[in-house]
């Protein structure tokens, strides 16, 4: 019982991060309709920004903030300056791009940081005596955290879409942008707002997540990340708050219970029966579990 709590523990940890990175993906793809592939690169770009700061003696969670408030920054400005423009041609321009800013902003976190492995502090206590006893399996503070933050994010994103007025404004444009141009709605600023809050999600996905990797932070740390944040927003409904948690989770105990009790599987073989399962899955219900069905008329 001890070794399936702690194999449970590690995988609602590692789905609560795949769950937040899986939420900005959901963001972006109910403003525009778009999937945004360059997003684990720009968490991975400002968690770097995060750890540089940290090596000029500014304290982590300031540095948390700031990595924060870059990828807003950064999210509106690339919806602004390279989405919006080829947006109006046609759906592949922008697939194109987006791929373009994922090779990028690697390249530039090479280029400005190197290759070479960092140590992201942890904005929670992470020694070894550091955790709680839950039937005889640890879990530790810093894992604590992670549940926290995905916690305390799912409650204000469910705030901003249903008790702000720019929340309500970005449900109509997911829903209809020309219905909610002609009802006053300022489009374009909506989209901005919608990319910089994926962008600064996807910013505390990053700065939460490497101080568990095994690997730390390197130029792939959020690669694997990413390919399940996408599964778990796929699995979930990619218009669906709820359903990128539910998938996340998912995916993470999925993975762990796999890994744990199928002695051969592990490592990228891990990631692929999951999303073996997944896919399965999505043949029963194409839209997700929670993804709402378009109806077109003809």
């Amino acid at each position: 019982m001890e070794l399936f709590l702690e194999r449970l523990i590690s995988g609602l940890t590692n789905g609560s991060i795949y769950a937040l990175l899986a939420l900005a993906l959901v963001v972006v793809f109910r403003g525009t309709g778009t999937l945004n592939f360059a997003q684990g690169e720009l968490a991975l770009f400002t968690t770097f920004v995060a750890w540089w700061l940290t090596t000029q003696s500014i304290p982590v969670w300031i540095a948390i903030v700031a990595a924060l408030v870059l990828g807003f920054v950064m999210g509106a400005l690339i919806e602004r300056t390279l989405i919006r423009p080829v947006q109006r041609r046609n759906d592949m321009a922008v697939l194109i791009v987006a791929l373009g800013l994922f090779t990028g902003l690697n390249s530039l976190a090479g280029l400005l940081w190197g290759s070479e492995t960092k140590i992201m502090p942890s904005p929670f206590p992470n020694g070894l005596d550091d955790y709680v006893s839950i039937g005889g399996a640890r879990l530790y503070f810093d894992a604590l955290g992670v549940w926290g933050a995905l916690i305390v994010l799912m409650f204000l994103m469910t705030l901003l879409f249903k008790k702000t007025k720019i929340g309500l404004h970005m449900r109509a444009v997911a829903d209809n942008p020309e219905s909610a141009t002609l009802a006053g709605v300022r489009t374009s600023r909506v989209l901005a707002i919608g990319w910089g809050l994926s962008g600064a999600i996807g910013a505390l996905a990053g700065v939460l997540v490497t101080p568990l990797a095994p690997q730390q932070l390197g130029l792939t740390t959020m690669f694997s990340i990413f390919i399940a944040a996408s599964a778990a927003a796929l699995f979930g409904g990619l218009d669906s708050l709820v359903g990128a948690i539910v998938g996340g989770l998912v995916i993470g105990v999925l993975e762990a219970m796999l890994t744990g009790y199928i002695s051969v599987i592990g490592g990228s073989l891990q990631q692929t029966s999951a999303l073996i399962i997944i896919v399965a899955i999505l043949f029963v219900r194409p839209n997700g579990l929670f993804g709402t069905q378009k109806l077109v008329r003809v």
